[in-house]
């Protein structure tokens, strides 16, 4: 019996992403310097992806607490393994002990 393929919120049936395809897209994000837009980070991609399967991937990973979309639209990579926001946490004060 056959899955039924992944669909972006009320749209047309996409192909599922690799476990190859999710993890590139991880390490592009988090390898930026600035948090890149979203057409912005799919076209530095190392390998071409079809644009829904991108989506897909974001929304993945968005559900799963790894990223978030700032006011301007703009992908944040907020996973506990980020060592920029580790250090924010480590110079910012206390105001509880």
């Amino acid at each position: 019996m056959l899955k039924e393929p992944h669909r972006l919120k009320d749209g047309p049936a996409i192909h599922s992403p690799t476990l190859d395809t999710v993890m590139m897209v991880e390490s592009a994000i988090k390898n930026s310097n600035l948090p890149p837009s979203r057409m912005q980070l799919w076209r530095s991609l190392p390998r071409k992806t079809m644009y829904q399967t991108f989506v897909g991937v974001l929304e993945y990973l968005e559900a799963s607490n790894k990223i978030m979309f700032d006011g301007k639209g703009r992908i944040v990579w907020v996973a506990v393994d980020n060592p920029k926001l580790e250090a924010l946490l480590k110079a910012s004060v206390k105001l509880r002990g």
